[in-house]
């Protein structure tokens, strides 16, 4: 079965519109969490406009506390891996955002990063921590992913989210499909993430050994249609069934 991880970084957004306390990232955690999620998932950015550092350490004592795996995600900036570090997640994935950068656009070029990414993930990996490359779906840059000695890889969806329902669906998913094959062929364990949603997300799990699914900004989309609780069911349904 896919393990199902909830990203809280567009729920931070919206308490830190207002420069309070509501929502409560903990409590929103804790709903999630007592729905039936198998994770949690936050990507601090430095400028800190969604998920705050002080949310990672709560998130990593409400995460501890319930036996759900933690996934920290992020650049691996020296200040973003002490702050990893110190929380001791389950996971980290590696993604190469620029400071500014709205969202994750894009998966590592490991052959021009890998050797600068295998000393950190020995790193992460020596404090405990599993690790995970955000990538594109490219059979070359997989290759490359043991050499680093990561242990999973995330693949980077929104080109399959864009091509879903349109004609370049079938050969968009099979680039995904390959990717995987091969990556589990590596010994590696493969994650996926970025835009998948209620509509496109039984279709992708149809790739076989997609251990985990992170998912947030729809999970709040749908949460204003459904309520998180019910939308919630709705992607555990989905994961479930694969």
């Amino acid at each position: 079965m896919t393990k199902l991880s909830v990203n809280l970084n567009k729920f931070a957004l919206l308490r830190n519109s207002r420069g309070k306390d509501l929502p409560n990232l903990v409590a929103m955690a804790r709903r999630c969490i007592e729905t039936g999620v198998h994770g949690i998932t936050v990507h601090p950015r430095p400028d800190q406009r969604h998920t705050r550092y002080q949310d990672v350490h709560d998130l990593a004592a409400v995460t501890a506390e319930h036996s759900v795996e933690f996934n920290i995600e992020g650049n691996p900036t020296p200040f973003f891996l002490d702050i990893v570090t110190k929380a001791k997640p389950t996971q980290c994935t590696l993604v190469p955002d620029a400071p500014r950068q709205l969202t994750s656009d894009h998966g590592w070029d490991l052959l021009l990063e890998g050797n600068r990414l295998r000393p950190i993930i020995a790193e992460l990996q020596q404090a405990g921590i599993r690790t995970s490359i955000f990538l594109d779906p490219d059979l070359a840059q997989v290759d490359r992913v043991p050499a680093t000695g990561a242990d999973r890889i995330e693949l980077y969806t929104e080109a399959y989210a864009d091509a879903f329902g349109g004609d370049a669906q079938e050969e968009v998913l099979h680039k995904y499909r390959s990717a995987a094959l091969h990556a589990r062929h590596l010994g590696l364990g493969v994650n996926a993430g970025h835009d998948l949603n209620l509509k496109n997300l039984s279709l992708f799990l149809t790739i076989p050994g997609i251990l985990e699914v992170s998912i947030g900004h729809a999970i709040a989309v749908d949460s204003l249609d459904f309520g998180l609780e019910n939308c919630l069911h709705k992607y555990l349904e989905i994961v479930q069934a694969n």
